[in-house]
């Protein structure tokens, strides 16, 4: 089956087709004008012009950069559908025409590079094609649509800042919220399941002290360097030790900073690690043997004075309701047809996304929509090489455009009209 394809007798997939020039033009735009977390203001922009013209009730500023768009359409169900706009700090190198040249400040102050390198450029894209068929389609379906572009998922900032404010209170609550994200796999398809679907994830800041002296004089120090590194290879036994091969964890030392110069042992070291779990206890588990490590460590030591230990970041565990999951599976089956409706575990990465059902107690699913050319993942599937594939957050991640681009407008589309009411006209 050519899998550029989908239900070419669907009148609504032929007011597809005439809105993907336009919006191929879009995703070029955002993806070369990228911009850092809680800084989206010219995709905001873009995305509250798009939702204007397509007849939608718009609110900026929610959450800083957040917006919020409704269009309601006589009595029916609630259906909100999620995008994230934010870049990462990271220089592209995937060659394209249309590739990110752009440089920012940093939350710290410094300059850095700036691309979209995990696909919200397509996220925003996507929405703001599905939001304009669901408008052009609204003969069709009654009810009410919510389009929110959220700021700051990169940061783990944007969706409880537009929680905070208001967004519960100033807004119709959703009978269900869906979200999705471009993702290595064959472009065409999408991949979903009920339960968890993406990580939980809390990122650490361990700071450990100890006592500076010459290089030459380390029976006069207390030395960081050596407890911060038999702190990090403690840390690797969590998984491998404490944790059931059942379950799942992760935890990686990105980032170990002391001293600066080779004959001065330095007063204090910096552990900077991030854990993935997909199970509460799980995680309350782990957490707390990587505290027991670190403070043992630096008594071993005999440091001076206990570690500091911040939570830089934290993403909640994000599950799918299981009987809105299997609507929606249900609804792509259909629309698609099953060979390009796929079962995926969960996956170690981490979304903020659950933030909006969790706390508006309101079903959710999220799924994954491939971005891999289907040739290119054929072979490196054959010859055991996708780990090779560029990934999110690679400087040549770059998703193949068509028919990416088409399948998540449609993704979205679909599974909100597998809520909003049937039209009697």
């Amino acid at each position: 089956m050519d899998t550029t394809q989908v239900n070419s007798s669907d009148p609504e997939s032929g007011k597809l087709d005439a809105l993907l020039v336009d919006l191929e033009a879009l995703y070029k735009d955002v993806h070369s004008h990228p911009e850092l977390s809680m800084q989206e203001t010219r995709t905001a922009g873009l995305a509250a012009e798009r939702l204007l013209a397509a007849g939608f009730e718009v609110t900026t500023g929610v959450g800083k950069t957040g917006v919020v768009g409704l269009l309601r359409n006589g009595e029916g169900p609630t259906v909100m559908l999620r995008a994230d706009m934010d870049a990462l700090p990271v220089e592209e190198a995937t060659g394209l025409p249309y590739a990110s040249k752009a440089t920012a400040t940093d939350q710290d102050g410094h300059t850095v590079p700036v691309s979209h390198m995990c696909g919200h450029d397509l996220h925003v894209t996507w929405l703001c094609g599905a939001v304009q068929l669901l408008a052009d389609t609204r003969s069709t379906w009654r009810g009410t649509v919510m389009a929110v572009f959220q700021p700051g998922e990169e940061t783990a900032e944007g969706a409880q800042a537009m929680i905070d404010d208001g967004l519960l209170t100033r807004f119709p609550k959703p009978d269900v919220v869906f979200g999705q994200h471009v993702m290595v796999g064959p472009s065409g398809t999408v991949a979903a399941r009920a339960g968890a679907i993406t990580s939980a994830a809390d990122s650490l800041q361990i700071r450990m002290f100890g006592r500076g002296a010459h290089g030459s004089m380390p029976q006069a120090s207390c030395d960081p360097v050596v407890m911060a590194a038999a702190t990090v290879m403690r840390l690797q036994t969590i998984v491998s030790r404490e944790v059931a091969a059942a379950e799942a964890a992760v935890v990686t030392v990105g980032a170990l900073l002391a001293g600066s110069k080779e004959n001065v042992i330095p007063d204090e070291a910096i552990i900077k690690l991030n854990v993935r779990t997909f199970d509460a206890g799980v995680r309350t588990r782990v957490l707390a043997a990587i505290e027991r490590i670190v403070n043992a460590e630096a008594e071993a030591s005999g440091a001076p004075r206990k570690p500091e230990i911040t939570t830089l970041d934290h993403y909640p565990l994000n599950v799918n309701n299981r009987d809105a999951s299997k609507r929606v599976a249900d609804a792509f089956r259909v629309h698609f047809g099953t060979e390009r409706v796929r079962e995926t575990g969960p996956a170690p990465a981490s979304e903020d996304f659950g933030s909006f059902g969790t706390q508006w107690h309101a079903p959710s699913v999220f799924w994954f929509v491939g971005g891999t050319d289907p040739d290119d993942y054929a072979r490196a599937k054959a010859a055991n090489r996708l780990n090779e594939l560029p990934v999110n957050h690679s400087p040549k991640f770059a998703p193949v455009l068509h028919p990416t681009l088409k399948m998540g407008v449609e993704t979205l589309a679909v599974a909100a009209k597998a809520w909003l009411s049937t039209s009697n006209e």
